[in-house]
């Protein structure tokens, strides 16, 4: 299998190419300031993705940046931090800060000179619209949590993209699904009969971070440790 038997990549965004993790830790930072006792990075990272996959569950409708606003109040009960309506909200509001990692937008440009490329991301078009702002690619199709009305890793998510694509010309044979994490995108990939493609962003650290352990380790078809790897890859193909 090669990189250029495919006509598609599809990503994840968060985690993927927005480097959510630095931008919720900053984003948290109102709140974990107030929490008596020393919080690790992990630890901050863990308790989120407990809440966020919890809350997705119970509310599969909901948009993202409301969601992380629950998240929020969540998070501040756990640690038995007061909070308010207001900085809830400021925390959902807050997805538009989060930074792209610093190899996403050259290699995505890359990229698109040889692919369709196509967002399958848990998150509301609002917020996405400010992270692809900060990517600097145009996308080819965007499939948001939002559009489908559940979260990833819910088979919806990927019903919903495999159908679109079909209609855009693209079989399931020509995507490579290209992301982060084995939860939310490896696992029901793999369910899918999707080619994968981890770009492994937390490869120098220790568990998940702020997605939740996914249980057996599905394969994967190709694995990178960052963007810039893959764009490399594909290049080397090529020549």
């Amino acid at each position: 299998m090669r990189l250029g038997d495919f006509k598609a990549l599809t990503f994840d965004c968060y985690g993927t190419l927005i480097d959510w993790e630095s931008g919720m830790v900053a984003g948290l930072r109102p709140l974990t300031e107030k929490v008596d006792g020393a919080l690790t990075r992990n630890d901050i990272l863990e308790a989120h993705a407990r809440h966020e996959s919890a809350q997705q569950r119970w509310t599969p409708a909901c948009r993202y940046r409301d969601l992380l606003a629950i998240v929020y109040k969540r998070l501040a009960e756990e640690w038995g931090v007061p909070v308010t309506q207001d900085e809830c909200r400021a925390y959902g509001a807050s997805v538009a800060d989060w930074p792209a990692f610093l190899d996403s937008a050259e290699a995505l440009a890359y990229l698109k000179r040889h692919y369709k490329l196509v967002i399958l991301s848990n998150v509301d078009n609002d917020s996405f619209a400010a992270s692809n702002a900060r990517l600097g690619v145009t996308f080819d199709a965007i499939y948001t949590a939002e559009d489908v009305g559940s979260y990833k890793p819910s088979d919806r998510n990927f019903d919903y993209m495999l159908e679109k694509l079909a209609s855009l010309g693209i079989e399931k044979h020509q995507v490579l699904h290209t992301a982060e994490s084995m939860f939310h995108d490896h696992v029901p990939a793999r369910r899918h009969g999707l080619a994968s493609c981890w770009i492994y962003r937390r490869h120098d650290q220790e568990g998940f971070g702020a997605t939740m352990h996914p249980g057996d380790m599905p394969e994967v078809d190709f694995r990178f440790r960052s963007m810039a790897e893959l764009a490399e890859a594909h290049a080397a193909e090529v020549l």
